[in-house]
């Protein structure tokens, strides 16, 4: 009975509940889709008309972390907003402190140091939240995924949230490591078209790119996105 009640209590059979609700929030989340390319990354992310009168334009599922590193985060969106903050905070005083852009797994890896030690002490909880992490480094283009569990991996294409399992069938089946940067944009476009169940427009529909020749992170204007839509379409 105790056991999913303290962070720092195993199970007999060797589980962390609290963990295990933390990654049931991300299951529940709003899709987020990252796909890695030759060309660079993408990142794509779904948003949902929470009220009636909501400004869609206002609301941020993909966020810029440095010139180089951009991210969305799926489950709670409050601690998304933390961890997406602390990023921040790595990234620039990284900068400053070396005098040079952070890679992306390094970045990864600081952020997950942060999430687990909230899986081993009482009296808090797990982050019920994972971030997908892209961007274009020294290594050239990266794309990792930090979990509530503060385990990190690296992917070609990634799909969280509660549409995943849609998004894969369509990653799995189409992604091509040697596609161009537009290409990808689409096949991230389609899997999150195929995972939702809502009209799709492009106030709900967030993208984010990072360029291999410029390294720099942009968000797609609302034309831009309206015009991709009409072609996937």
């Amino acid at each position: 009975m105790g056991y999913d009640r303290s962070t720092a209590m195993f199970s007999p059979d060797g589980r962390l509940f609290q963990v295990e609700y933390a990654f049931e929030a991300v299951r529940r989340g709003w899709t987020a889709i990252g796909v890695r390319v030759k060309e660079g990354v993408v990142l794509v992310a779904e948003k949902r008309r929470t009220a009636p009168l909501a400004d869609m334009e206002q609301m941020e599922k993909i966020m810029k972390i440095d010139e180089h590193i951009g991210a969305s985060s799926v489950g709670l969106g409050g601690d998304g907003r933390i961890l997406i903050d602390y990023a921040r905070l790595v990234a620039i005083r990284h900068r400053l402190l070396y005098g040079e852009r952070i890679s992306v797994e390094y970045l990864t890896r600081q952020v997950c140091d942060v999430m687990q030690s909230y899986t081993q002490f009482g009296g808090v909880r797990p982050f019920g939240v994972a971030i997908i992490l892209g961007g274009v480094d020294d290594r050239g283009p990266a794309l990792f995924v930090a979990e509530p569990s503060g385990q990190y991996f690296g992917y070609k294409a990634v799909a969280l949230g509660s549409g995943s399992g849609q998004a894969y069938d369509v990653l799995e089946k189409e992604y091509n490591e040697d596609m161009s940067l537009e290409d990808a944009i689409k096949l991230a476009l389609k899997a999150l078209l195929r995972s939702t169940e809502q009209k799709p427009t492009a106030d709900l529909i967030e993208i984010g790119v990072i360029d291999v020749k410029t390294a720099q992170f942009r968000k797609l204007s609302k034309d831009e996105r309206a015009k991709l839509l009409e072609q996937i379409q």
